[in-house]
């Protein structure tokens, strides 16, 4: 039966041991980390900048092969007969209802950060378009209007499914009772797994994710102080940042508090109404004719690109297009794919591997899709019928600001402010405290399908998440913390080819 469970203090159990090892480190790292940015701003810029154009420049095309081969990997895993295994067994019932695990994964899987590139982000390929296209040309427009679904749909949602369905097939069809990354390299790495190899790899997963998290979560941060400053007369600056920074972290701790199923599942389907109401709001108050007709033809588009758009190198090296978008939205998403796939696999249980692979890639791409459609087109209206200055209030203010400006000229503009406020906010919370969650289950020597990871271990680790973000806003704003996302990723990008490795090894010894 497809229904929440609703568990009491008995029906989820604490879990075992912490892993200290794995805690420490990546604790001493995080804070050496930290300490190194605030002390040293001007050397850290330029470290963070040097390695981002090293990375882009000389590995950018191995995302993009990492990214294709995931997805053919995907899909034929999806269509073949392994798609039919119910995880946790043919018997097993569902945890979670449809809507439920829908809101958690997409919840968890973009964060807020989707407010803040949904209704702008098409500003900066409209500028400076890709294919050597005339900047602000009407060929522009339409590439525009479809990049971000493409990076925020299949790109994206592809390089989250990989891990998800390699931790789901590890813990619930090998029953490996171990949520760690090194967990899933266990094909190919068999005992070492639980040795230094698979230690490295675990301190990787640690560092990628709270480099990654850092990201998404300023952005939603930026985003909602800019709403707060245009509702009131408080100026956005690095101190307002910081107390909403505090803010969101105390609603993180309080919830991974209070568990999986008190704590982030209701935050998370709370904030999917909320941002489904904005949203549809807009539609409807908005110019719904030409969002309907460029969000039809923006998915047609890319229907009918979509190899382009998946393989797309530019070998010339005509623009830094695809080192600035398409490899940063796969180093983003290759940096959290772990800690999302992790997740997944703990709400999972009752599925088939086919159905985890459609519904995430689905769902999530379909969710995303929403808000470039509505918000982005919106936006680009705005722009293209001189209503409002978008890309100009973009240039000279940032995009956070932009947002805050065209949701207010809305009817109902100060209270869809507030709304947007708080669902920023919570967008946030939901994403970083599954982070923190994920985290303590890594930061776990065993965790079984009943067991919750120890409550000390999850606030532990919601407090600590708040802290690079914080240092990264204080030297550099949000530049910084985007080429931060290159640096995190890069060790993981190797480990996604060793899970499609073992992924069919443990299929085909169980």
């Amino acid at each position: 039966m497809n229904k929440d469970i609703s568990h009491n203090n008995n029906g989820i159990k604490k879990s075992g041991d912490i892993d200290y090892f794995v805690v420490m480190l990546g604790s001493i790292m995080l804070l050496a980390i930290v300490v190194a940015i605030v002390v040293n701003q001007e050397w850290s810029e330029n470290i963070i900048g040097n390695s981002f154009d090293f990375i882009t420049n000389e590995f950018g095309i191995a995302y993009i092969i990492v990214l294709n081969i995931s997805l053919a990997f995907l899909v034929l895993l999806a269509f073949g007969k392994n798609g039919k295994i119910v995880l946790g067994g043919i018997d097993s019932n569902k945890d979670y209802s449809d809507f439920s695990w829908a809101s958690m994964l997409f919840c968890t899987g973009i964060g807020g950060a989707i407010l803040y590139w949904g209704a702008t982000e098409w500003v900066s390929y409209y500028q400076n378009p890709p294919y050597s296209l005339t900047p602000k040309s009407d060929e522009a427009i339409i590439w525009a209007a479809s990049y971000g679904a493409f990076h925020w749909g299949p790109l994206t949602w592809t390089l989250y499914t990989l891990p998800a369905i390699a931790f789901c097939i590890s813990y619930h069809y090998k029953k490996i009772p171990i949520l760690k990354l090194s967990a899933v390299c266990e094909g190919v790495l068999g005992k070492y797994s639980t040795r230094w190899p698979g230690k490295f790899i675990d301190l990787f997963f640690v560092t990628g994710l709270i480099g990654t998290s850092a990201t998404g979560l300023a952005f939603a941060v930026e985003l909602t102080t800019s709403s707060i400053s245009q509702l009131t007369d408080f100026q956005d600056n690095r101190q307002m940042r910081l107390i909403v920074m505090l803010v969101v972290t105390l609603l993180i701790a309080f919830s991974v508090y209070k568990g999986l199923n008190r704590g982030i599942r209701i935050l998370s389907v709370l904030n999917a109404r909320l941002a489904l109401i904005m949203i549809f709001f807009v539609f409807i108050v908005g110019p719904s004719a030409f969002i309907l007709e460029m969000g039809v033809a923006s998915v047609s588009h890319i229907a009918t690109n979509i190899i382009t758009m998946l393989t797309w190198t530019d070998p010339l090296q005509r623009s830094d297009f695809v080192e600035n978008w398409t490899v940063f939205y796969c180093a983003w998403a290759i940096a959290l794919g772990p800690f999302i796939g992790m997740f997944i696999a703990k709400i999972s249980k009752g599925r088939s591997i086919r159905e985890v692979i459609f519904g995430m890639m689905g769902w999530g791409s379909l969710g995303c899709s929403l808000f470039f459609i509505i918000l982005g087109n919106y936006a680009l209206e705005l722009e293209l019928s001189n209503k409002y200055p978008v890309i100009n209030h973009v240039n000279e203010f940032g995009q956070s600001s932009a947002i805050a400006a065209i949701i207010e000229i809305l009817p109902l503009g100060s209270l869809l402010l507030g709304l947007l406020a708080i669902i920023g906010v919570i967008f946030a919370a939901t994403t970083y405290d599954s982070a923190s969650y994920t985290l303590a289950a890594s930061s776990s020597k065993e965790l079984k399908e009943n067991e919750d990871p120890k409550r000390i271990l999850r606030m532990y680790w919601a407090i600590f998440m708040g802290l690079l973000p914080s240092a990264l806003l204080f030297i550099g704003g949000l530049e910084t913390i985007k080429t931060a996302t290159i640096m995190a990723s890069f060790p993981i990008l190797f480990i996604y080819l060793i899970m499609m490795i073992s992924v069919i090894k443990m299929l085909k010894t169980s």
